[in-house]
């Protein structure tokens, strides 16, 4: 076979022509015909099979991550009791509605054992969460430093929980004028925050009041 050969084909009686010839020809067809397939029909077969491969390896990182799950099934079950406890022991630290009054009474009673002087002590509007209120307690109290500091510590140790907040501490008019010392006295300005659960009825009334408040907003 010889370059002339390919010079002056035709292809009216291309039966004629040498096999070499012929079969670099058909060659030659064989391959525009495979690039034109490939153009217009296999680039979105090979698109779609790498989008199938991408999904497959996602479903196998979750299938491995379920089963990692399911293999710790007990070890998840033992946490969640745990954090039944733990949640059943910071509620027993929440009083319920009737227990309140008494709470209040708990921490009037931790200034006076200390020998401080109330001048304010008026509970606020109470504030509702999901699952507990929050009442903030507007305190005044007269005292030496020493049983100031020692009345904050044993409001942290009530057996309910009652925070201290925005905390200030003046001098007494009674001693303006003179160098503070520690037995003088001081006027402790703070917010008590209490904080109890609510109970099934509450929180029924609460998202009730919910639905129908978006319900008017639908």
């Amino acid at each position: 076979m010889k370059l002339e050969d390919f010079s002056n084909i035709d292809f009216k009686n291309a039966g004629s022509l040498p096999g070499p010839v012929k079969a670099v020809m058909l060659l030659l067809l064989f391959l525009i015909i495979f690039a034109i397939g490939y153009w217009y029909f296999w680039t979105e077969a090979f698109s779609a099979l790498e989008a199938e491969k991408t999904k497959e390896q996602e479903l196998r990182t979750v299938f491995l991550d379920k089963k990692a799950q399911a293999i710790n099934l007990e070890g998840y079950r033992q946490q969640m009791v745990e954090i039944e406890k733990t949640f059943g022991a910071l509620l027993k630290q929440l009083p319920d509605k009737s227990q309140m009054d008494g709470l209040l009474t708990d921490i009037n009673q931790a200034g006076l054992a200390r020998g401080l002087e109330f001048e304010l002590f008026k509970p606020g509007q109470e504030t509702q969460t999901e699952f507990y209120a929050e009442m903030p307690i507007s305190i005044r109290v007269l005292g030496s430093y020493h049983d100031l500091g020692a009345f904050a510590t044993d409001i942290s140790k009530l057996s309910r929980i009652v925070t201290l907040g925005d905390i200030s501490i003046i001098a007494s008019s009674k001693k303006e004028g003179k160098q503070a010392t520690a037995n003088s006295d001081l006027i402790m300005e703070a917010t008590a925050k209490t904080y109890r659960y609510l109970d099934a009825t509450e929180i029924a009334a609460k998202k009730k009041a919910e639905s129908e408040a978006l319900a008017k907003k639908g």
